[in-house]
This record gives C-alpha cells, structure tokens and sequence, in this order.
C-alpha cells in the first residue's frame, strides 16, 4: 500500500461543504478556480484558502498531510468573519485575520484530535453566527440557469432581488471574492470540465455549457486556468 493517502472527501456537516483529506505525492500542485473558500489544516497550522480567480500553483514535500473543509461558493465569510474580496487569490494563516487567542485555541482543538479532520469538522459547524444569506441562493440560481450570459443579465438579477447593478457587485465580492459576471465564467468553466472529463467531445461540452463554440471554451480554460482543456485533462 503506499504511504500516499490519495485525495478524499465526504459532504459534510456544514450545508454544502465538503470534508477532504490528502497526503501529497510530492512536487508541483495546480488548483482550479471554483468559487469555493476552504479552511485546511497544513503542517499543523490552520490556513484559510480563498476563492480564486485563476489556477493556484504551489508545490509541497512528498508525505505532507492536509484535512480541510470546503466551504461551497459564498457561504465561507458567514463561518469566517472575513469578506471573500480580502482572501481573493490568497492563501493566509487563519492567526493573521483572527484574534491570537482565538485561532490558538481552534489550531489546538484541531491538532490534538485523533482525527484531525473530524475535528475540523466540529469545530466549524458551531462557528456560524448569521443567518445564510438568500442573496447567495439567488446569484448562484442565475448563474446556473445561464442568466446571466445574456447583455441584461446582470441587470435583471440586480432588479430581482431588489439592488442596484453596484449593490449586487458589492454583495457578491463580499460573498464570493469576485462579481457575477466572473462567478459565472469560473462555474460555466467547472461544468464544462466535469463534461469533458466523461469522455465528452469538447465541441459537445461548448454547446452544452452555452459557449460560443469550442474555441471560445478554450480560450476561457486558458485564462482561467494557464492550460488549454487538452492538456489540463490529459
């Protein structure tokens, strides 16, 4: 059996995230865009990771063991305390945004454990202290139902929910790290992979993910990710 414990995870307690485990291989890493937040156990030090706008490339020793839970998209300040727009393309101790005493006593709690993810989980199922915010709910169904594609879209969500085209922009850094418009691009982009990956012609996955055509599919793979579909899936 070898002593690389390969990436795993569960849904968690928290509603919508996930709980994930990994030992690294060793070497280079690369971490796709997907609107998430995760808070992760490295090394023994609690790390927040924030949403990303373009792929995260980093690279650690062989044997290095991670626990984190993924917070699903705009939901991680509400269990945080900190507004995605100030962890936009960072990864950040969480000792540096929370009190010293406080994040001590959380680090702790989550070494110590026999299971540290376990642990991790607990913890941040009682951290919650709002009530979720429906405007998340709202962006994201519009997103996903292709809304937002169109030259009004943003315009017409904005309307439905009651805000200014501004107001919305500002409620979606805050909750997300980044607006609606580039909420969407980074989800449509995740959809469009997980088609590709089941063997799916990229031609194929651009018509069903509302691309233009495969050539605009790439092109935004690229942007978001510093690799060509091709190559990222191979």
């Amino acid at each position: 059996m070898s002593e690389f414990e390969p990436y795993r995870e569960r849904p968690a307690r928290v509603p919508g995230a996930a709980l994930w485990t990994r030992t690294a291989e060793g070497g280079e890493y690369r971490i796709l865009p997907d609107g998430c937040m995760d808070l992760l156990l490295m090394d023994d030090e609690l790390i927040i990771a924030g949403p990303d706008s373009r792929a995260w490339v980093g690279s650690a020793e062989a044997g290095t063991k991670y626990a984190g839970i993924r917070f699903a998209p705009g939901t991680a300040p509400r269990f945080l305390g900190v507004p995605a727009r100030e962890l936009l393309n960072k990864r950040v101790p969480l000792s540096d945004l929370w009190s010293p005493a406080r994040s001590r006593r959380l680090a702790d709690q989550v070494r110590s454990a026999a299971v540290p993810a376990l642990a991790l989980e607990q913890v941040v199922a009682g951290l919650a202290e709002e009530p979720p915010d429906r405007l998340i709910t709202q962006v994201l169904r519009a997103v996903r139902s292709g809304m937002l594609r169109g030259g009004a879209g943003v315009l017409s969500l904005a309307g439905s929910v009651g805000l200014s085209e501004r107001q919305l922009h500002r409620r979606c850094l805050n909750a997300f790290g980044y607006g609606p418009k580039m909420l969407d691009r980074v989800l449509r982009m995740n959809v469009a992979l997980d088609h590709a990956r089941t063997g799916i012609a990229l031609a194929d996955v651009a018509v069903l993910t509302g691309y233009a055509d495969q050539a605009h599919l790439t092109r935004d793979v690229k942007a978001l990710t510093g690799l060509p579909p091709r190559i990222l899936l191979s």
